[in-house]
């Protein structure tokens, strides 16, 4: 398998793209990522701009993150929009509380996903739900993670896949990685620093193996490697994305 490019979660620079979306991504494609994953389009009105914007700073789209409630909402403009930005690939990036207090909320998601899917797919896209570690909570002895997994149609529900929080929620990135090799479309590259506030950090610089992850995601076909990193700290946010991407090359990634 060819490995997977590497794009940039834009959350990462949200409060970069707030005031210069075009300029942010120019400075992602000089640090050299492929792509960038879309989360909301910050200073830009339009799909259109947007699309330029990446066109001319020479990245590609590699996804974005659209919440469900506006799936559920509005699918047909959630999918007029995506198709304009010139993106296919639809992740859900949340599950709010209040929607996942019990099993039968876990099985009523992964229905709602079908669904979602279901239209979605005939148009060309893919839809993929990013975890966090609130997903492996048990619910008499399972996890809703696997009650996600097990109610979703594995032909239509795919994953993006969140590195930092499988390790946070006490999984082996890698390995589920894996295990989940038929779904897994993307993968989150995030690391975990030391220590017991378990903070975020650059790629490569903290306790996650990323040599077994980029193998796995490699092994498994993923389409892009993208990588995140929630809170930057004192480190200014391109310079944490600059951080990651040189330590990636390092680990022969790019």
């Amino acid at each position: 398998m060819p490995k997977p490019p590497i794009s940039a979660q834009l959350y990462t620079v949200r409060d970069q793209i707030k005031t210069d979306f075009a300029g942010t991504v120019r400075q992602l494609g000089k640090i050299g990522y492929a792509g960038v994953e879309l989360a909301g389009y910050g200073n830009l009105s339009s799909a259109a701009e947007v699309k330029k914007a990446c066109a001319d700073a020479g990245v590609k789209i590699s996804g974005a993150h659209v919440g469900i409630e506006q799936l559920e909402k509005e699918l047909n403009k959630a999918l007029d929009d995506n198709d304009a930005v010139g993106n296919k690939n639809i992740i859900i990036p949340w599950l709010n509380e209040d929607r996942r207090k019990s099993a039968d909320d876990w099985r009523n998601f992964a229905r709602t996903c079908n669904d979602v899917a279901t239209k979605a797919q005939p148009r060309g896209f893919t839809v993929a739900y990013h975890n966090h570690s609130f997903e492996f909570q048990t619910f008499d002895g399972k996890s809703g993670y696997d009650l996600f997994l097990e109610n979703s149609d594995p032909r239509l529900v795919k994953v993006e896949l969140d590195v930092y929080w499988l390790q946070h929620g006490g999984q082996d990135p890698a390995a589920t990685i894996r295990k989940l090799a038929n779904r897994t479309v993307l993968v989150h590259l995030k690391d975990m620093a030391a220590g017991p506030e378990k903070r975020f950090a650059p790629v490569g610089t903290g306790l996650l193996d990323f040599k077994s992850i980029l193998a796995a995601s490699e092994q498994v076909g993923a389409k892009w490697g993208v990588v995140e990193q929630d809170q930057c700290y004192d480190t200014p946010p391109l310079e944490a994305m600059r951080i990651s991407f040189e330590n990636l090359k390092k680990l022969g990634a790019v």
